[in-house]
């Protein structure tokens, strides 16, 4: 089964680790207590829009991307249970941003 807070709570960590910052640097400037986060970055606990939109700040990651992420972690997750040949995904690239135009 695919849970969305697991594959959340990787992409955020990955985030995190890549930049470089501690759980109590994430903590301080979201304003979330670091048990919370670690919490959240295991796939134990649900983040509410507010605080995932607060950690995406801390990080300095644009919600879409997370998300974006988040939903691609899914969809390979669901394709390896249900036996089929997942397509690779793209990394993101922070330099490029959509455009709704």
């Amino acid at each position: 089964m695919v849970l969305f807070r697991r594959s959340l709570g990787d992409v955020l960590r990955e985030r995190r680790l890549e930049r470089g910052l501690t759980l109590r640097e994430v903590s301080a400037e979201a304003r979330v207590s670091l048990g919370y986060i670690s919490e959240i970055e295991r796939g134990q606990k649900e983040a509410s829009s507010e605080l995932l939109a607060s950690l995406c700040g801390a990080l300095e990651l644009p919600l879409s991307q997370v998300l974006r992420e988040v939903s691609d972690a899914v969809a390979l997750e669901e394709a390896a249970a249900a036996g089929a040949t997942p397509i690779p995904v793209p990394a993101p690239r922070p330099d490029v941003v959509a455009s709704a135009a």
